[in-house]
């Protein structure tokens, strides 16, 4: 079938339908500097978000210690240390 009349079965969520989470620490500047991207792209799109502190779950310290802040999209890792405000649109689908 040609690719342009077979529909994709599995769209692309919209952004309103996704979760953008910010593993960050108290008293991180790179994690003050993502918060503030991710807070103002997910409010302009619609998008969820979320923030879970790195000093309160063991296992997102083992996991992501070094490279705080982290950006996830929907569980997913997008980013770490730095929030790059076009690739996360671009990843949420805007």
């Amino acid at each position: 079938m040609s690719p342009l009349l077979r529909r994709d079965k599995n769209p692309s969520p919209k952004p309103a339908d996704r979760t953008v989470t910010l593993v960050a620490k108290p008293g991180c500047h790179l994690c003050d500097d993502a918060r503030e991207v991710i807070v103002r792209v997910t409010g302009e799109l619609g998008a969820g978000f979320e923030e879970l502190d790195i000093m309160r779950d063991e296992e997102l310290y083992r996991k992501y210690g070094e490279q705080i802040p982290v950006t996830l999209i929907d569980g997913r890792q997008h980013d770490f240390w730095r929030v790059d405000e076009r690739r996360l649109r671009a990843a949420l689908g805007a």
